[in-house]
């Protein structure tokens, strides 16, 4: 028994026949396209993993208090 249940034979025999319907030409662009495809599809997911950690990062510091501290007595004078 080969892979799912199929045996090295008869897979070379698919193999085969693919070959002679499609060409090795076809099947040689099929395969760069897919190639492409992947490439392309882990670039994305690498830049939305660096846009959401870059949108957390500013989430969190948007919350942090910041800017300038005064310090000032306050005073209430009485109209009287």
């Amino acid at each position: 028994m080969g892979f799912g249940g199929i045996s090295p034979w008869s897979l070379i025999l698919i193999l085969g026949i693919v070959i002679l319907l499609f060409g090795t030409k076809k099947l040689r662009n099929v395969g760069g396209d897919i190639g492409g495809a992947i490439k392309n599809f882990k670039k994305s997911m690498r830049e939305g993993e660096e846009s959401s950690s870059e949108a957390e990062q500013q989430k969190l510091d948007s919350e942090q208090p910041g800017g300038q501290v005064i310090d000032a007595k306050a005073e209430h004078k009485d109209k009287a």
